[in-house]
């Protein structure tokens, strides 16, 4: 498919060659290529937002070096060969720094596509920012010396999801049901794997895959989850996809715990209380507002005094930007040529917590504490509620980063 998807946008690379060299003076642009419009479009305005909330508070205190950060937006609709004729619309802009999140397939040909942008432009320099494109792949088989990856990988959240559903004896049927494309399929492969090694006592019911953000009615699937007599299903749905998937749970009385990648995503939080099921809808991430971590608390009152109808935003998006930004400052230089030797092996306190994660040399991948929450009745003082619930999201268990790592099967080229 690479190969493919390459091709379709070679004719639009030639251009590159005559792309503008240089930054506008003064000025470090961001290239922000994420669905805009269309299905995936309310996931994809929730990173806009954010880095426009970053940009403005960077460039409040002086910027970075003294220059300004701008992002600019480019629609990709979700699709890779669209993805890719915005990149290069991007670096013929002059923006030489990518940034994107949403879909592994649109960030496996990126990765592809900025690697061999850099190959046949030797000096120039375009780096890729992931914030969320979570194939394993892409940081393994697949690994670029272009592409840093902020979020945990697939493969880290599983190991994370399946060590808690281990501690938790009273779950012996699980039913997994995830989206038809890379991604979801890799989230199967490794809970099939996991599971079986970690506990022989948990039997897997069901594996199911659907077409990714076309069904309407989750019904006919709901129906087959209570048939098999699952008590818990493991999901990365993500979108309208889980929003209905779990509207069509309530519908049915389908009363099981629910094991997710994505339920904090737009949507979610509303199909989960319309669901009636509080405190059984699990997701792992790296960090969720109601964190007792003061520092990340006041920054999440800010963003959702800005945006009043965006009350989630990615804790991921600020480690990727504070990285950048201190290796910028670290190589004298916002020319990715420079900047990148000084992301590799990097250090960080997260956003989230304040704990220590880093930046993995070999392979480009960013390893922090991940959080396991559910969503339902918050106590406390003032809790951080969604979309309008009078529901928030709980910790219920923490994975620190020394645990978090697995190794890798990169071989990096590097320039």
């Amino acid at each position: 498919m690479k190969a493919a998807v390459f091709a379709a946008a070679l004719g639009l690379s030639l251009s590159g060659l005559a792309a503008q060299s240089a930054l506008a003076a003064g000025t470090i642009r961001i290239g922000y290529v994420d669905p805009l419009s269309g299905a995936g479009a309310s996931a994809g305005q929730i990173g806009l937002n954010q880095l426009d909330f970053i940009a403005d508070r960077i460039n409040a205190k002086g910027g970075v070096l003294g220059e300004k950060v701008k992002i600019v937006p480019y629609d990709n609709k979700l699709s890779p060969q669209t993805s890719l004729v915005q990149v290069q619309k991007a670096i013929d802009d002059g923006v030489d720094i990518i940034v994107q999140g949403n879909g592994s397939a649109v960030g496996s040909a990126i990765e592809d596509y900025v690697t061999k942008y850099n190959e046949r432009n030797p000096g120039k320099g375009v780096v890729y920012l992931n914030y969320g494109a979570i194939d394993p792949s892409i940081t393994n088989a697949d690994c670029s010396y272009w592409q840093f990856s902020f979020d945990a990988n697939v493969n880290v959240k599983m190991e994370a999801l399946t060590n808690f559903i281990r501690s938790r004896p009273s779950i012996k049927k699980v039913y997994l049901i995830n989206q038809d494309y890379d991604f979801g399929h890799s989230v199967a492969d490794a809970a099939v794997r996991m599971l079986k090694s970690k506990d022989p006592g948990v039997r897997i019911v069901g594996d199911e895959f659907h077409p990714l953000l076309k069904v309407t009615d989750f019904s006919p699937y709901i129906a087959k989850i209570k048939a098999s007599g699952a008590d818990s299903v493991i999901t990365a749905d993500w979108g309208q996809d889980l929003a209905l998937l779990l509207k069509a749970a309530g519908d049915a009385g389908l009363k099981v715990n629910w094991y997710t990648y994505y339920a904090g995503l737009t949507g979610g939080p509303t199909a989960i209380k319309q669901a009636d099921l509080p405190d059984h809808v699990f997701q792992v991430n790296e960090g969720v507002n109601n964190v007792s971590y003061q520092p990340a608390r006041k920054v999440a009152t800010e963003y959702i005094a800005r945006y009043k109808s965006d009350p989630y935003f990615y804790p991921k998006l600020f480690n990727l930007t504070d990285m950048l930004f201190q290796a910028i400052r670290e190589a004298g230089s916002a020319e990715p040529v420079k900047f990148v030797p000084k992301l590799e092996g990097m250090e960080y306190k997260t956003f989230s917590s304040g704990q220590d994660g880093f930046m993995r040399a070999k392979d480009h991948q960013f390893f922090q504490p991940l959080f396991i929450s559910t969503f339902g009745p918050v106590a406390g003082a003032h809790p951080f509620l969604d979309e309008g619930t009078g529901w928030g999201w709980k910790v219920v268990a923490e994975v620190p980063t020394k645990a978090t790592i697995l190794p890798t099967t990169c071989h990096m080229k590097r320039p």
